[in-house]
């Protein structure tokens, strides 16, 4: 039964893929378990439904979770260069599952109306600061869990690009910003609207950060295989029908400013995480509103993949 649910849900994630993915080789770094492994590993994925290189067969002394694999920098990086160019067995898709590329990180940092578009959406100006919350690592779930809806709250979808800090760091400078990115991934940043607005006098916290409410993956691409995170499409369907279609250009703040700001506060750590902001066609501002229920979310980011999430 578990072998063909992910059968199921291979065939969903090709259908899902609107944008050419070629397999190659850029690094993807993935956490991952299978059932002949003893707890998560880390591993290259191939591409879009070509499976898994297990790092840890290749080099039995690496880390195995990507915070510790992110702290020991490039000796690591260097080591998952060498098995990407070597001819390595690749576990199949369907024999693996993945976990988020990240877990437990230090801090999970969010960014609000960090869209143009979105702000037009909601006829606001556009900020002249970051807006800045954040979620409890506990929400984090990976790429093809459920989202598990709380008793009768209003849950809204938001596609994100996430930012994966790669290097400590504190009061860093714009100009030094990218120093400290390992790379990039797709987040959904599921959000209780009613918690949001109406209730835990407004903060946003709560609302933001209930178990399951921060899906990631599928990969951490790093930022070398990317061309450029602020111009890339980025799009949420629901149930196959598209809702935020948009593109990282319209990000009010760019990732060097996003780290730049917030190291003013709080200390960067290897595998903290950084969401964004969200494009428009969020459901509270449809009209009428519309919120999830038994639904399938698919947040897709180009270069980077799609994440697919039943919500339960």
């Amino acid at each position: 039964m578990l072998v063909s649910g992910r059968r199921r849900l291979l065939t969903a994630l090709l259908q899902a893929q609107k944008w050419p993915f070629q397999p190659s080789r850029d690094m993807r770094l993935v956490q991952f378990r299978a059932p002949h492994l003893v707890g998560p590993h880390l591993g290259l994925e191939t591409g879009n439904g070509g499976g898994v290189i297990n790092l840890n067969a290749f080099d039995p002394t690496l880390p195995k979770t990507m915070t510790q694999f992110l702290e020991q920098g490039e000796a690591t990086l260097s080591v998952a260069r060498r098995a990407l160019a070597a001819q390595l067995p690749v576990l199949p898709w369907s024999e693996v599952t993945f976990l988020a590329p990240v877990t437990w990180p230090d801090k999970v940092v969010c960014v609000g109306m960090n869209y143009v578009d979105h702000c037009k959406e909601q006829n606001v100006p556009v900020p002249k600061e970051p807006i800045i919350f954040s979620k409890f690592a506990s929400s984090i779930v990976g790429p093809y869990d459920e989202v598990v809806l709380p008793p009768q709250s209003q849950v809204d979808w938001e596609v994100e690009l996430a930012v994966v800090i790669g290097k400590k760091g504190k009061h860093i400078k714009a100009t030094d910003a990218m120093a400290h990115v390992a790379g990039f991934t797709v987040a959904h940043d599921v959000s209780a609207r009613d918690w949001l607005t109406r209730r835990n006098g407004k903060q946003w916290l709560l609302g933001k950060t209930f178990d399951t409410f921060c899906p990631l993956g599928p990969a951490l691409v790093t930022k070398d295989s990317v061309a450029d995170p602020h111009n890339l499409k980025i799009c949420c369907r629901v149930n196959g029908e598209v809702v935020q279609s948009s593109n990282t250009n319209q990000m009010v703040f760019k990732t060097e400013d996003l780290i730049a700001w917030v190291s003013q506060f709080v200390t960067f750590y290897p595998g903290d995480v950084i969401l964004t902001g969200t494009p428009p066609g969020v459901g509270v501002f449809r009209k009428p509103p519309v919120f999830l229920k038994g639904d399938e979310v698919q947040c897709e980011i180009e270069e980077l993949g799609v994440i697919i999430n039943k919500v339960v």
